[in-house]
């Protein structure tokens, strides 16, 4: 599955390199008209991230969401500083269909699998973003990236699934707006050793090769976000290339 994404601050679309706020591409101030787009070209789940209300909560932009999610008919997941209860039912009242969760799971994981267990596991989505070190050890990272947790993905996983976890967004920091391929190996591993798992790889897809690659690896789904805003290729493009994979 394709899976377009756009990252939003005050209403514009936007890039950070390597989750950097000082790195920023601006793509225009039209989410809604990209999002509508994205659907008509064949789009089945959508990808937000409210990086206003990552970096101050209080500054969550629900009504430019609300607008968003009423304008397009298929499911959006959200993310973006997740930190309590509240800011999940928020986005889940305001139309998503999954909310995504980040440094909050690694932080206060008793907390957020009492999240997945009232909620259920396809309304809930870990953000896991893993830093490899030479040894090979996947090493997830917190605060936007700025810190390595002392946890690894595995062992994230491991403490998720009996609360039942459903869906998991992995990304290669390493990776991430790069446009210089995906880490097919990464996923090839973890879906194979968690087959109940759904991954949505990110980080890292540049052109249509490198979507290809993906289907083989096990990976559900991947998130495209840069490609697409810079026309690298289209979303029709992208999904007749993950069907034919």
């Amino acid at each position: 599955m394709i899976i377009p994404a756009l990252d939003l601050i005050d209403g514009n679309v936007v890039r950070l390199h390597q989750g950097d706020y000082q790195q920023q591409r601006d793509y225009g101030n039209e989410p809604l008209t990209r999002l509508q787009d994205y659907e008509k070209q064949g789009a089945k789940l959508l990808h937000l991230v409210d990086l206003t209300g990552a970096k101050d909560p209080q500054k969550r932009q629900i009504s430019l969401l609300k607008t968003l999610l009423a304008g397009v008919s298929v499911p959006v997941q959200i993310g973006g500083g997740i930190r309590t209860e509240d800011d999940v039912k928020a986005l889940l009242d305001a139309g998503a269909s999954r909310v995504v969760i980040g440094s909050t799971a690694v932080e206060e994981p008793e907390m957020v699998k009492s999240w997945l267990q009232r909620y259920g596991g396809n309304a809930i989505v870990l953000a896991l973003d893993v830093r490899i070190n030479p040894q090979g050890i996947k090493q997830v990272a917190i605060s936007g990236w700025q810190e390595n947790s002392n946890a690894t993905l595995e062992q994230i996983i491991d403490i998720f699934r009996p609360a039942g976890l459903r869906h998991v967004l992995c990304t290669d920091i390493s990776k991430d707006g790069t446009l210089s391929g995906s880490n097919v190996e990464l996923y090839r591993e973890i879906s194979q050793k968690y087959p109940d798992i759904a991954f949505q790889a990110s980080g890292g897809i540049g052109d249509l090769n490198d979507i290809a690659q993906l289907p083989a690896s096990g990976a559900a789904g991947v998130i495209v976000g840069r490609a697409l805003l810079e026309g690298k290729f289209t979303v029709s493009e992208a999904i007749a290339c993950w069907q034919n994979a």
